[in-house]
């Protein structure tokens, strides 16, 4: 006997479920599940691939600095503060893009490094706080020279580690391309089913919905749902919801069937009309057409997108065994902002195409800039992205003028890199592979902790050695650190909400302000429109609480909610009521009533935003996300209620 061990709190087996929570406070058990040795030593395969194939071609893998300059790149700072420089601090890089460039500007005209990267946000859409990217860059190149280098080491990554050969060159698909086809800049291009344009044709119909978005410069759009007639008018309903999440606000359709097509619409188009969208959808007998036209062109094609991955998925026409690599190419180079100020799409650093370059300078046209840059989407997921980028002074400098810095601004937050190419940058280029994504796509894992030996949770939080945790009093004052506000009691409720939305990939956004306690105060501290927020009611029935959710605009008619209900008697719930089916106080119960185990229903008032921002179990933290993803994990009932 060498050591004798305790009892395991978890059993070692890859065939017994285990909580995650479970699994990361024993993650050193964990790891010793054969499918956790396996993914561990695929990434270590995958890295010694990687390497093997630069190494070839003379590449140098140079590392870069942890500790370094906080600068914006799209996310939160770590800030690590300096004891020897009071009052000053470090960041930890969000990614070595400004010391590759100057590495390209040192004469090292061959680098790449599997890299570790950090970024403060919230974990939504599998992230952690930090993470690993292959990291490449290459002077006097153009954009085929980079694409055909990394088509050229994923062919070699899959030979090696996955013994199958990978065809290249991968298709390429303008931005333009790919929304107009597939709706979506990340399309899953395992299988058909593309968006139509049948804007022309609608127009001279007689049904309201598409004459109204055509007459407002909108568009149409269809999808053919091939071999699909046999939809019953339930699950349709249940498609129309779905799309409504999408801002979409409704689904129009009609079947294909010996007699042509049918539906209740069918009636405002005529027959030219008719023939001619069943030559432009290529609709045959028992095939579903489903349209969504609005004003909004960004609407019809997520709405449509979104809809043609969901039918993939009900129908199983993606091939997961199938790998589709696809590259993205020419996407606007800027977009407004929430504030209706230009920012960039991908990042400051990358060149114009060429043709648009006078554009830059001038300052012109800004929203026709088509930027160099070319993403790489692995079936529907994107796994990388990069560009040429802008080696210029004179140019770079224009970007930051675009967006709104000021010279002193700019000088401050990327003098070094501008000083740096007056001295001769030659131009450049590179790209950014997720590592972690990567192999958990080659390895066939949905989530990339599983990939990862010590991961963060959604909370970015470890909990087998329970970081991040307090420090010492005297640590602090080595820091010239003093924590002098007043420590947060811990929202069990926003943590539950959070562990919900990152689970599902969803976009949030955490809000703390002052605190409000009506719907007007909430709206203002928030930046949001009054309609735009939720009033979250706990009603009592006959068998118990349900939850009301009513947008903040409107009021709760009890005597509809009871039709659409059923229930004989519905009331309002009193505070000591409400804290003990949530354990929040009235005002500050967010519309999850799912995580307290109570039915929820929903007016259409809040379904109608595109975003919602509602309180998170504390009158002093707000969630503000889409409105369609609230209904998505929510899963509520849909009426008529408020007044």
């Amino acid at each position: 006997i060498l050591n004798e061990a305790e009892t395991p709190p978890m059993e070692i087996d890859d065939r017994v479920a285990v909580h995650e929570d479970m699994r990361l406070k024993y993650r050193y058990l964990d790891l010793r599940k054969p499918g956790m040795q396996h993914s561990i030593l695929t990434r270590h395969k995958v890295a010694k691939a990687v390497r093997d194939y630069f190494d070839s071609l003379n590449f140098l893998e140079i590392e870069t600095p942890i500790l370094t300059k906080s600068t914006p790149e799209g996310a939160r700072d770590y800030l690590v503060p300096s004891r020897i420089n009071p009052g000053k601090f470090y960041a930890l890089p969000q990614s070595p893009q400004i010391f590759k460039q100057l590495l390209m500007v040192s004469g090292f005209d061959r680098y790449f490094q599997i890299a570790r990267c950090f970024r403060d946000e919230d974990l939504r859409a599998d992230r952690q706080p930090e993470f690993t990217q292959i990291d490449v860059e290459m002077s006097f190149v153009d954009e085929d020279d980079v694409t055909e280098a990394i088509e050229g080491m994923i062919k070699h990554v899959w030979r090696v580690v996955l013994d199958k050969d990978i065809k290249i060159p991968f298709p390429r698909l303008t931005y333009g391309e790919a929304i107009g086809r597939y709706g979506l800049d990340k399309p899953d291009t395992r299988f058909e089913m593309h968006l139509v344009d049948v804007t022309d044709i609608v127009k001279h119909s007689n049904f309201e919905v598409f004459t109204k978005a055509t007459k407002q410069e909108g568009i149409v759009k269809c999808i053919n749902a091939k071999g699909c007639a046999n939809f019953s008018r339930t699950v349709i309903d249940g498609l129309t919801i779905f799309v409504g999440t999408y801002g979409s606000k409704g689904l129009a359709w009609m079947k294909v069937t010996d007699k042509g097509l049918e539906s209740s619409i069918v009636k405002f188009f005529d027959a030219k009309i008719q023939k001619e969208l069943m030559k432009a959808t290529n609709a045959k007998k028992e095939d579903l057409l489903f349209f969504v036209g609005d004003a909004n062109h960004e609407l019809v094609n997520n709405a449509l997108g979104y809809l043609r991955l969901e039918l993939a998925k009900r129908l199983k026409l993606a091939d997961n065994n199938h790998f589709s690599f696809l590259w993205i190419v020419d996407f606007p180079f800027f977009t407004k902002d929430d504030y209706n100020k230009w920012t960039f799409t991908h990042n400051p650093f990358s060149a114009p195409k060429k043709e648009h370059m006078e554009w830059l300078l001038k300052k012109q046209n800004v929203s026709k800039i088509l930027t160099t840059q070319y993403d790489l989407v692995l079936n529907g997921t994107e796994i990388g992205g990069g560009s040429i980028r802008n080696h210029k002074p004179e140019a770079l400098r224009c970007v930051f003028e675009i967006m709104g810095y000021n010279k002193e601004e700019t000088d401050e937050k990327f003098g070094h890199i501008i000083e740096s190419f007056s001295y001769g940058a030659p131009p450049h280029g590179g790209i950014a592979i997720g590592f972690d994504r990567f192999v958990a796509m080659i390895t066939g894992n949905e989530s990339i902790r599983e990939v990862i030996v010590f991961p963060k949770n959604k909370a970015a939080e470890s909990m087998m050695e329970d970081a991040p945790s307090e420090v010492s009093e005297k640590q602090l004052q080595e820091l010239h650190i003093k924590l002098d506000f007043v420590k947060d009691v811990r929202n069990v409720v926003l943590d539950k909400i959070r562990d919900i939305l990152n689970k599902e990939k969803i976009e949030y956004e955490v809000l703390e302000h002052k605190p409000v306690f009506t719907s007007k105060e909430a709206a203002e501290v928030r930046g949001t429109e009054l309609k735009q927020g939720t009033k979250a009611l706990i009603c009592k029935t006959e068998e118990g609480f349900i939850q009301a959710v009513v947008s903040g605009a409107k009021e709760l008619d009890i005597g509809k909610l009871q039709k659409i209900t059923l229930y004989k008697k519905i009331e309002l719930a009193n505070a000591k009521e409400v804290r003990k089916a949530t354990g929040c106080n009235i005002g500050s119960v967010p519309p999850f009533g799912n995580l307290f185990n109570i039915k929820v229903y929903f007016d259409k008032s809040v379904v109608e935003n595109d975003i919602v921002a509602f309180n998170a179990g504390t009158h002093t933290k707000s969630i503000k996300m889409k409105a369609k993803d609230l209904v998505k994990v929510v899963n509520p009932v849909i009426g008529e209620f408020g007044k």
